[in-house]
């Protein structure tokens, strides 16, 4: 029987919530220089890094060890800052029917703006942990995210 949840991590930053959905809308490809736990990505399919129907690869170390899989734009909401991927194939397909990984930018007026990182997940069987791993990565990636953001 397959288990089906949601995990989240919100995380203050120094950057712009602005700054952070401008990144992940419009200049996805530049992550992999932002943070050494992404070791590359590259357009596996179609012309244009922001298309819905364009499939990135992506190499990256979760769990302590190098994991590879594909992602793609599901939907942009520009008006709440939230962006919904969808996360597939390699290290995925065998563990995971279903696998989203959800940005949401909050602006704050009393300074440090949040990120939310929140993952949707259907896995195969039971015997499938739930994806604390990814999360991990993607909070302690967003950390050096943010520091060079605020170089930028």
């Amino acid at each position: 029987m397959p288990l089906s949840g949601k995990i989240s991590t919100e995380i203050r930053v120094h950057a712009t919530a602005e700054k952070w959905f401008n990144l992940f809308a419009t200049q996805l490809h530049h992550v992999q220089n932002l943070t050494e736990r992404v070791h590359g990505t590259k357009l596996h399919h179609g012309e244009d890094w922001h298309h819905n129907e364009s499939i990135k690869h992506w190499t990256c170390t979760i769990d302590g060890k190098v994991t590879t899989y594909h992602e793609s734009i599901e939907s942009v909401d520009e008006a709440n800052k939230r962006i919904t991927y969808k996360v597939f194939g390699e290290d995925f397909d065998d563990k995971f029917k279903v696998f989203k990984v959800i940005f949401e930018g909050t602006p704050k007026d009393e300074g440090g703006d949040i990120i939310k990182w929140i993952i949707e997940y259907e896995t195969t069987s039971q015997e499938v942990d739930p994806p604390f791993g990814f999360l991990e990565f993607l909070h302690k990636g967003s950390r050096d995210v943010d520091a060079n953001l605020l170089k930028a």
